[in-house]
């Protein structure tokens, strides 16, 4: 099997230039690409049981969105939202698709939370390059209280003596990803800490990131709620929506409502979990495969 490479691409965005490092499974020269897209304090190292498993079959590309884990932070924090993420997603795909054929060039997308969300907006546009498009548990409508807690959590400059305390600290929050063993718990919490130079381990993020959020009104949300229908009406490539069957994030009656609307997509819903899927587990990985191979 071929192993993982790290690299980056340069991205721009109103605040002057940033990198964005991204991960890499499969044969570089494999024309099929599937781009996999983290939740919002995450990062691409969450994709690795499932890139090394589709990398038979794809070359599968997964990036840390600007602001977390290797790549670089934005200058001006009110920049973390869709657009630039898009944006940034565009130039990413122009790197890795640059030997296909430029009328040809598309990609899958599989996208958690935030992913899912950056993909909804990419695909919606007029000429996009997504093929086929998973979203995991995220939708239009977004539940405010979890919303809410999500904001909390990602403001919280926190700081832990050792990494068993941050750890311990990550799979308690993370709790509604459902039952992991020990070891799946251990590198959740290694993919998103890291020692700072004081010796206490930290979260691998910019706290730039809870700005825009503290911004919000219910003006706003409505507002963002409203574009994101209606960029998911504008949708027309093949769709699977994945829901923790106790996800707080993403309600049964919204999946249902997405069901009828836009792209019609498949439903599968994971039991015993929440928000947000792993996709870790060979169970859930067969429904990835089954949707992007057949």
């Amino acid at each position: 099997m071929t192993a993982a490479r790290i690299t980056s691409v340069q991205c721009i965005s109103p605040a002057g230039l940033h990198r964005m490092a991204y991960k890499e499974w499969g044969d570089p020269a494999n024309p099929r690409v599937l781009v996999c897209v983290h939740g919002v304090t995450r990062v691409g190292d969450d994709f690795d049981a499932l890139a090394q498993a589709l990398s038979d079959q794809y070359r599968v590309v997964c990036p840390d969105v600007v602001g977390r884990g290797r790549s670089g932070r934005l200058r001006n924090p009110q920049l973390y939202r869709i657009p630039q993420y898009v944006s940034d997603m565009v130039t990413l795909i122009a790197r890795v698709t640059a030997n296909a054929d430029a009328d040809a060039a598309t990609v899958d997308w599989f996208g958690t939370s935030m992913g899912g969300l950056i993909g909804m907006a990419l695909a919606s546009l007029p000429d996009n390059p997504i093929g086929k498009l998973v979203l995991n548990d995220i939708g239009p409508t977004l539940d405010p209280v979890a919303l809410q807690r999500i904001g909390d959590y990602i403001g919280q400059d926190l700081r832990f003596a050792s990494f068993d305390e941050g750890a311990q600290f990550v799979r308690e929050v993370s709790a509604s990803f459902g039952t992991h063993t020990d070891q799946q718990w251990h590198k959740l919490a290694a993919d998103v800490l890291r020692e700072g130079a004081d010796g206490q381990w930290v979260r691998h993020y910019d706290m730039g990131l809870a700005e825009p959020l503290r911004g919000a009104t219910e003006a706003s949300a409505k507002a963002d709620e409203a574009a994101l229908w209606a960029a998911y009406d504008a949708i027309r490539c093949p769709t699977l929506l994945v829901r923790g069957a106790n996800s707080d994030l993403l309600s049964r009656a919204t999946a249902q409502q997405m069901l009828a609307r836009g792209p019609h997509p498949q439903l599968v819903e994971i039991p015993d979990t929440g928000h947000a899927p792993t996709f870790i587990n060979a169970d859930q990985i067969a429904i990835a495969r089954k949707f992007l191979v057949g």
